[in-house]
């Protein structure tokens, strides 16, 4: 028979491949992909000397591919993706340098890749992801200068990443993620100038995002989560103007979220930074993502307010930023209406018109100003309490320890004030000073008594009048009236 394509594709085709197709030595092109084909692929297969293209994915066989599948000098194309083949990579593809593409994705396929891959000057198309392969990325790799995606994520690849990747200057795609690899991020691979899709997540790499990366111009797609990456997010991050998606989440990156991330206008499927130690205030520079559907800043020491120019980003459908330490009210955004507390808590104090959520009493500029008003005059309150209670106490002690001749005099310079007099103190007092009224001390005499000179003990110079017992029965005013005279003219 001489048929030379064969196409079965998209069909509910069941049961095993016969051999019989094996025979058919002029088949270049046999297409049965995308059926619910079992068993084994015959051995016989690898007789097809002719064979330009074979596609067998999305099928449910498995076993081991035959060894000589590339048995002539023509085969071009290989895809026998997502099945179940399993065994060793047939040895025969390492000297197949007429390779185009492969596509061996989704099996259990085992094998060095460094010892069962060649160099393929024409090879476009690398898919070898979500396998059992092993080893480390050869230099062969690297000398397929006409590769536009290379994809080994999902397996267990070692090493570093090799900086003649470089070398890869047709490279869109590029997919190194679910492995073991270690190391840093060269920057030789920024120097890719075509390269639009970069994912080197879930691995053990360590380091900081080199700042050549602003040379990739042309990414549009960055995931390199779940490594051990840290030190500052770069600025130069912002300069990738076509970035659509940009995940750096569950590393260790610390210090501030660049404000040059508000420049990738681009960015529209994700922006996720959670899981890292970054801190500070979320800059306002982030409204201006309109487009962004999805914003992850969770699990970070992210502090202050959330931004209110989080409201012009319409398109946004999730907003996490759960497990901070943000403050003040959630901005409204009209697809956020349905959004779950869950993504706002536990934080130090945000409020929202959200269920879980407590609400907002007060405007956020009205807020601000009463935080800072309140900063401002606690402390001063605070000191003027603290000096008027010290006040207090050193006056109540000085009384207290004033000495008492101090009393004494006050006491006796207000002895005849008519609202503290006491008459037995001031009799005593002049009997002490009189001597007990000795004639010394006498300045006149007159027919109502006599009249004493006496100073007190505070210095106080005055003139005392000892009445006659017979005072009462006298009524002449002119004796009395001369007497007054006398005390008056009395000088100190």
């Amino acid at each position: 028979m001489n048929l030379e394509y064969l196409g079965l594709y998209q069909n509910q085709i069941t049961g095993s491949m016969p051999k019989t197709l094996g025979r058919l030595q002029s088949i270049q092109d046999m297409q049965i992909f995308d059926n619910k084909l079992s068993g084994t692929l015959p051995q016989e297969f690898g007789d097809l000397i002719s064979l330009v293209r074979l596609g067998l994915s999305r099928n449910s066989l498995s076993g081991p591919l035959p060894a000589n599948i590339c048995s002539g000098d023509r085969f071009q194309y290989l895809d026998v993706s997502f099945n179940m083949f399993n065994g060793p990579i047939p040895s025969s593809l390492k000297t197949c340098t007429s390779l185009v593409r492969i596509d061996i994705r989704s099996n259990k396929l085992t094998g060095d890749i460094s010892r069962h891959f060649g160099v393929y000057p024409q090879l476009t198309k690398m898919r070898l992801a979500s396998n059992r392969l092993s080893g480390h990325i050869s230099p062969n790799i690297g000398a397929c200068t006409q590769l536009t995606v290379l994809n080994l994520a999902q397996n267990m690849i070692t090493g570093s990443i090799p900086p003649f990747l470089s070398k890869l200057s047709n490279l869109v795609y590029l997919s190194l993620d679910y492995n073991h690899l270690t190391g840093e991020i060269p920057p030789e691979i920024c120097t890719l100038n075509n390269l639009y899709s970069l994912n080197l997540s879930s691995n053990q790499l360590f380091g900081s995002i080199p700042t050549q990366i602003k040379k990739l111009s042309n990414l549009g797609y960055l995931d390199i989560s779940g490594n051990r990456l840290s030190e500052l997010i770069p600025e130069e991050l912002g300069a990738c103007m076509k970035l659509q998606s940009l995940k750096i989440n569950n590393n260790n990156f610390s210090g501030n979220l660049p404000a040059a991330i508000g420049n990738l206008a681009a960015l529209q499927i994700m922006l996720d930074v959670s899981n890292n130690n970054l801190s500070g205030v979320l800059p306002q520079q982030l409204g201006k993502l309109e487009m962004l559907e999805y914003l992850n800043l969770s699990h970070n020491q992210f502090s202050g307010s959330i931004p209110s120019s989080f409201a012009s980003i319409v398109s946004l459908s999730t907003l996490d930023v759960s497990y901070n330490d943000l403050e003040g009210p959630v901005p409204t955004a009209r697809l956020l209406q349905n959004a779950s507390a869950s993504w706002f808590l536990p934080n130090k104090g945000l409020c929202g018109n959200f269920s879980g959520m407590p609400p907002c009493y007060s405007t956020p500029i009205a807020a601000h100003k009463k935080g800072k008003i309140l900063g401002f005059l606690l402390p001063i309150v605070l000191v003027m309490g603290f000096v008027i209670v010290a006040a207090i106490v050193i006056i109540i002690l000085t009384r207290k320890k004033r000495n008492p001749q101090e009393s004494v005099t006050a006491e006796a310079r207000d002895l005849f004030s008519v609202w503290n007099f006491d008459g037995r103190l001031a009799f005593d007092d002049i009997v002490r000073a009189t001597e007990d009224f000795d004639d010394k001390y006498i300045i006149g005499t007159g027919g109502y008594g006599k009249v004493y000179k006496a100073q007190l003990q505070d210095g106080q110079l005055v003139a005392v009048k000892k009445l006659h017992q017979t005072e009462e029965e006298l009524n002449d005013e002119r004796r009395f009236r001369s007497e007054m005279e006398i005390l008056t003219q009395i000088r100190q």
